[in-house]
């Protein structure tokens, strides 16, 4: 049975790809960028594809909170249930560090954003439906004050903590709400793929981009992800795996949690 999907970051990377393998199936996929020009491009070619499923495209800027906000409303104007939310959107360097809200654009994009946007559409989000958040290998304890806002990390530090923090609220969310749904899982698609971020952050071309879409696309339908909330899963390894052991810990998740709260209740959406 066909299902409807929403993939953050999906007009070129892993997000691309694995709406790519998702629409092919003949499933609805929801696209969603910061970008007109590249999001028209990314329908465009997918709806080309033989048996391609619906597609529906969203813009946002997942830097600012309102823009969160509003994918979210868009989202639930036009459907009444989502059966995958795939948090896939990220960052690791940007010319402007910090977002108008004064925060650390990789901890907005990376961390905070999956968290508002997750929030928002769990009136769509049945027990039966599914989040992926989409984690890494490179995970480094939080220091709460940057993921406030308060000073700046370099880039490689703030994208493993933003990656951590998203792992821990995965888990934390997943466990809060085990007994309504939907299943939370983190999985950390694979190390140095052939995205742009790659490029960008280690002037290397990376791994073939299919291994990432593979298991993004699996978590999101396949069977062996049913009883997967609030697990973590390392395609590095290929299997499910502990993460950096403060995501294990109830109180620093619980922590984290308080801090993307607070922030979120002072920011204008």
């Amino acid at each position: 049975m066909p299902k409807t999907i929403l993939i953050t970051g999906s007009t070129d990377g892993i997000g691309l790809a694995t709406a790519n393998m998702l629409v092919a199936q003949g499933h609805t996929v929801l696209l969603h960028g910061r970008n007109p020009a590249k999001l028209a491009a990314a329908e465009k070619a997918l709806s080309a594809l033989p048996g391609a499923g619906r597609i529906e495209s969203y813009v946002a800027d997942l830097s600012r909170m309102s823009e969160v906000v509003a994918l979210a409303a868009a989202v639930a104007k036009q459907h009444r249930a989502l059966d995958v939310l795939i948090n896939n959107a990220g960052i690791l360097r940007s010319p402007g560090p910090r977002t108008p809200d004064g925060l650390d654009v990789r901890f907005a994009v990376n961390t905070l954003a999956p968290w508002l946007l997750t929030q928002s559409l769990l009136p769509l989000l049945g027990a039966d439906a599914r989040v992926v958040n989409l984690s890494s290998a490179a995970q480094a304890p939080v220091d709460l004050d940057a993921l406030a806002g308060r000073g700046q990390l370099a880039d490689m530090s703030a994208y493993s903590q933003s990656k951590l923090a998203l792992t821990m609220w995965s888990r934390h969310m997943a466990l809060a709400r085990k007994a309504t749904g939907p299943m939370i899982v983190a999985v950390n698609p694979g190390s140095l793929l052939a995205s742009k971020m790659v490029k960008e952050g280690f002037g290397i071309a990376g791994s073939d981009i299919r291994i990432g879409a593979d298991i993004l696309a699996r978590a999101a339908l396949a069977d062996e992800f049913a009883a997967a909330n609030g697990l973590y899963f390392d395609n590095d390894g290929g299997q499910f795996a502990s993460p950096h052991a403060d995501a294990l810990d109830a109180h620093k998740c619980q922590a984290v949690v308080q801090v993307i709260e607070a922030i979120l209740a002072t920011i204008d959406r």
